[in-house]
């Protein structure tokens, strides 16, 4: 597990461009964090690092929005999914065989629903205007 402690959006635009480099196609980011923590902030840092040639903002409507970068890139919301029926409406598990990095904002409610040993779940925490606790953690696949 990594802790980080950011007092500004730079750095944490830091720590989302340095996490970036570990991903590989296949790669499926759980992201923990109440409304405004930070968490399509960090994954507009981590498409940028990764050559994303697209807009990068909230796929609260439109529940996943896909990104043209190194590799592909599904960003999810998943705050208004509360069943296997509901996630499974969304088209996901087409997305899990899609090698694309799938990035998932509100996993929480969706967790019970994936088996993945390879997880990498990213908390963020909101500590003040501008200072974010980010924890990430990797499963044991």
């Amino acid at each position: 597990m990594e802790k980080f402690i950011t007092k500004c959006e730079a750095e944490t635009a830091a720590v989302a461009k340095k996490f970036a480099e570990t991903l590989e196609p296949g790669s499926i980011v759980a992201f923990k964090g109440g409304l405004g923590a930070g968490k399509t902030t960090f994954t507009r840092y981590m498409c940028e690092a990764l050559d994303c040639r697209d807009d990068v903002s909230s796929p609260t409507f439109a529940l996943v929005h896909c990104y043209r970068a190194k590799f592909p890139i599904c960003h999810f919301d998943m705050y208004r999914i509360n069943s296997f029926d509901d996630l499974y409406s969304t088209g996901f598990y087409d997305y899990l065989d899609s090698g694309a990095v799938l990035v998932i904002e509100w996993s929480e409610n969706i967790i019970d629903f994936i088996e993945n040993e390879d997880l990498i779940t990213i908390e963020i925490k909101r500590l003040g205007d501008t200072e974010r606790e980010i924890t990430i953690e990797r499963g044991e696949g």
